[in-house]
């Protein structure tokens, strides 16, 4: 039998990858000390911190619903990214100015408004991009490169902490240089494909119901999957906070995120150019039980060398999950519905988001962390039973 060769990776999934890299860069070096911050100069409880990671990431998935789908109606994606990617990057100084827990609400809500401008439209545009035959690996390349970037904002958050005797304020405005060179790079380094022009009734709403029918039911059931799971994935401020709890000092919480991300970024590209030589649900399947058997771990590790081994596959967990969601979702949408798939996809994880975190933040100040990660656990196993019920496989879509 002979092989065929897949197609290469555009040079656009690059710049989409080093803009996420860079990106993730600036936004980890807030994130990984955010929760102390909170907790240790700004007196939040838990249930803040949970609250605060919650409605901000909430928030971004609804409007990755909006966004999407206006990526859809313009026919264009990259005005978006500009505006999300460079929302984010204005917003990293209100972090600095916070003087009370609303303030870093406020930036957290900024921050991912921006977030949820720019991530269907990227997303649609990965598959724009590609074919079948290397989405699995151009989504598992973005995820990496990104992924990367996730473990250099922490390690330099470490230093700067370590330099500076834990000044939180010094790493947010630091942390504005790589999100305006992300922005930069963005605008000057990619170009989207031509599109083949709509007719006139496509291009009016992508929301409408008659063009939402034309989705297919393998896409609402991960519709369904992406929600169930949503519920026990509360923030990883919990895992931080966690960390912290075994009594890793200050300084060193950062490097819980610098291990994660290293096996996220070794694992993401490997696994999605697997799932195009393989195919993805029982990757995806797999992803799910690994989730559930980490936070089991989380909720009776009591030593440090459990803890980092956690973490280590936790980052796995990531590399096998991100990436392989969104191939299988692009393998189920019509091209000229990408934009407004991805926005509903992320807006069921926008639904389970801030319930998510709210009930962990409850379930860490009313009974104990241990429940806060057995809740987290029971959720993923209901998801990976819900996904075990899919017949669609590797479907393909009829094309406008």
């Amino acid at each position: 039998m002979q092989l065929v060769k897949a197609p290469s990776i555009p040079r656009s999934i690059w710049i989409l990858g080093l803009v996420s890299l860079f990106t993730d860069i600036s936004s980890e070096m807030i994130h990984s000390v955010l929760p102390l911050f909170l907790i240790i100069e700004l007196g939040a409880s838990a249930s803040m911190v949970g609250l605060i990671d919650g409605l901000g990431e909430a928030i971004a998935s609804m409007l990755k619903l909006f966004s999407g789908a206006l990526s859809d109606h313009l026919g264009s994606r990259k005005p978006l990214l500009i505006a999300g990617y460079g929302l984010s990057a204005a917003v990293k100084p209100l972090f600095a100015l916070a003087w009370d827990p609303s303030m870093v609400l406020t930036a957290r809500c900024m921050d991912r408004i921006g977030k949820g401008i720019r991530a269907s439209p990227r997303d649609a545009l990965v598959a724009d991009l590609t074919d079948p035959e290397n989405r699995g690996a151009a989504y598992g390349l973005r995820q990496s490169l990104d992924s990367i970037g996730a473990f250099i904002g922490p390690t330099i958050a470490f230093v700067l902490l370590s330099l500076s005797n834990s000044d939180f304020r010094r790493v947010f405005w630091l942390a504005l240089i790589p999100g305006v060179f992300a922005v930069l790079l963005l605008c000057l380094g990619i170009r989207e494909p031509q599109k083949k022009s709509l007719n006139a009734e496509r291009r009016t709403n992508p929301l409408r119901l008659e063009q939402l029918k034309r989705l297919s039911g393998g896409f609402w059931l991960l519709f369904a999957v992406s929600l169930v799971f949503t519920l026990g994935n509360s923030s990883d401020a919990f895992i931080l906070l966690k960390v912290k709890q075994m009594g890793v000092p200050t300084n060193f919480v950062p490097l819980a995120l610098v291990v994660m991300n290293i096996a996220y970024a070794l694992s993401a590209y490997p696994a999605g150019k697997l799932s195009d030589r393989i195919g993805r649900k029982g990757l995806l399947l797999f992803s799910f039980a690994l989730y559930g058997l980490v936070y089991l771990g989380l909720a009776f590790a009591t030593t440090f060398w459990q803890i980092w081994f956690l973490l280590s596959l936790y980052g796995l967990f990531l590399g096998l999950n991100q990436g392989l969601l969104l191939a299988i979702t692009a393998d189920r949408l019509p091209s000229d519905l990408r934009g407004t798939g991805f926005g509903l996809i992320n807006l069921s994880i926008g639904l389970g988001l801030l319930p998510a975190s709210l009930l962990a933040g409850w379930l860490w100040d009313s009974i104990s962390p241990q429940a806060t990660f057995l809740t987290g656990a029971a959720f993923s196993i209901a998801a990976l039973l819900l996904f075990s019920l899919d017949s669609a496989g590797k479907e393909v879509v009829a094309q406008p």
